[in-house]
């Protein structure tokens, strides 16, 4: 087999994966990253000895990330560890150990909505029969040869159920789903729309209950670890990897990549794969648009995102024995929605005041992520980058004082949680959409590649994978490649990248 040149830009979960796989195969790869550690999302970092996730907390479909894992030869270097997750609100307070659990406690917190939840439920029995189902093997995308097409059949045959709910539900938001069996705002309707991204499709309420109580994983070490065990594996097997090495151009060449430029300096390539944001590989990094059709130049531009994050990095003067018997587990989500809140309202300046957000502590993963004697918090919560005009960015000060406005907003409501919190911080830090758009460079800061919401969906198929695009040799080797993207998204382009470059 001949050995190709390979230029990968950026260096997430999929643009590693890919790296590796493509390393293993014996290619000249090189990964290009801007920031200057790997890992994109799926990363953290060191403040004053307290160690933090950069975005990413967790993943799902673990099946088929062990079998990568496996095949790329780390499994055993990574410390995966089930998340376990406790729900909280005014009408309960809990840690459902499994799906009939967190129905049971439903029933008991709103007696009154009965006859909804049964009606809710019998929908949602299937969705969740049929997703936990299909998430039991790896992904067929992860197999070649005669394995892949026996995988294939075994997936369809399991995926049929998921694909009839899926297409009962196409183009319906969970609000909308929602709003069949409970009153429009009510608490029981504004609660189950808090699993998974706002006006997400409804045929992905099973994958989102089975990923919170079957299948919701994490990195006890911290998910940057694994991004360092898969760059140090990709640079054993001879890849490169440049950091602080921003790609500002793909080239081309009579509509074929050939190459990258970066800090005015050239690379030439037999292949490219743009392990980044979609939105910027088209409409920033393509040296020559003319190739690429104009009505999807058009439709790219014009594409929804999903929603970026605001994190609160919190280091505290508490020890993790005191920080567990305030939280209970290491992952708390505060259902505490107000009734009648609109997420797409750009403009409420208190709309940190009224949403729902989580609270996790790497420290209550893993005593070695804080100073002893301390722990670590993160508080993270929804938010489009255009609120409050983009946070004001064209005002500095103003964007200070609405950082700063809603950093204290969610620590005085996390005392809800953890009495006192105020008083406990040692050291804070806190990211808006912005800062995941400077680092990340994923349009609008989008924590997961195309916005969930069917009726604002890119790709046509959106449990499909399309790494393909208008530019011979030049493939899509990230989640963005998907409509839902994540780490699954990440890890099922990069096999495919893999694939075609033999």
């Amino acid at each position: 087999m001949p050995t190709k040149s390979v230029i990968i830009i950026g260096s997430g979960m999929g643009g590693l994966i890919a790296g590796n796989l493509l390393a293993k195969k014996g290619h000249k790869v090189t990964i290009f990253e801007s920031h200057c550690t790997p890992g994109g999302y799926t990363a953290g970092f060191y403040k004053n000895g307290f160690y933090f996730e950069s975005g990413t907390l967790s993943f799902e479909s673990s099946p088929s990330i062990f079998k990568a894992m496996k095949d790329i030869g780390v499994f055993d270097k990574i410390s995966f560890v089930r998340h376990k997750v406790r729900l909280v609100s005014e009408d309960f307070d809990s840690a459902p150990e499994s799906y009939n659990d967190f129905k049971k406690m439903l029933y008991v917190a709103f007696p009154s909505d009965k006859y909804g939840l049964d009606e809710y439920f019998s929908e949602v029995d299937e969705m969740y029969d049929a997703s936990l189902l299909i998430g039991k093997k790896p992904i067929p995308f992860l197999y070649s040869g005669s394995r892949f097409y026996l995988a294939l059949i075994s997936y369809l045959c399991s995926a049929r159920k998921s694909m009839k709910m899926s297409r009962r539900y196409a183009d319906m938001t969970i609000g909308e789903f929602n709003a069949r069996f409970f009153k429009n705002g009510s608490r029981p309707y504004k609660l189950l729309a808090n699993f998974g991204y706002p006006d997400m499709g409804a045929w992905m309420i099973g994958f989102s209950i089975t990923t919170l109580f079957d299948d919701y994983w994490t990195v006890n070490d911290g998910m940057q670890s694994w991004a360092n065990v898969l760059s140090d594996n990709f640079k054993k097997l001879g890849g490169q990897l440049k950091l602080n090495s921003y790609v500002d151009k793909i080239l081309t060449r009579n509509g074929i990549a050939v190459g990258i430029s970066t800090q005015n300096v050239t690379f030439d390539a037999d292949y490219v794969i743009s392990a980044c944001d979609y939105k910027k590989t088209f409409l920033k990094l393509l040296d020559d648009k003319s190739v690429v059709p104009p009505e999807l130049l058009q439709k790219i531009e014009k594409a929804e995102v999903s929603e970026g994050v605001f994190t609160i990095y919190l280091g505290l003067n508490i020890s993790n024995d005191e920080l567990k018997k305030r939280m209970k587990l290491p992952y708390v989500i505060f259902c505490a929605e107000v009734p009648g809140v609109n997420a797409d309202n750009r403009n409420d300046e208190n709309f940190f005041e009224k949403i729902s957000f989580s609270l996790y502590s790497p420290s209550m993963m893993n005593l070695d992520l804080a100073p002893s004697g301390k722990s670590s918090l993160m508080l993270q919560a929804l938010s489009h980058l255009e609120w409050m005009q983009n946070w004001g960015a064209l005002d500095k000060e103003k964007y200070r004082r609405l950082k700063d406005k809603v950093r204290k907003t969610l620590i005085r409501r996390a005392e809800a949680i953890i009495p006192n919190l105020s008083t406990l911080v040692e050291y804070e830090d806190a990211a808006t959409p912005l800062t995941y758009e400077r680092y990340t460079h994923n349009t609008n800061g989008a924590s997961s590649a195309w916005s969930w919401n069917p009726q604002k969906k890119f790709f046509e198929n959106t449990m499909g994978i399309d790494i393909e695009t208008p530019i011979k040799n030049l493939y899509i080797g990230s989640c963005w490649a998907c409509q839902m993207g994540g780490v699954p998204g990440a890890l099922m382009t990069a096999y495919l990248c893999s694939k075609k470059i033999k």
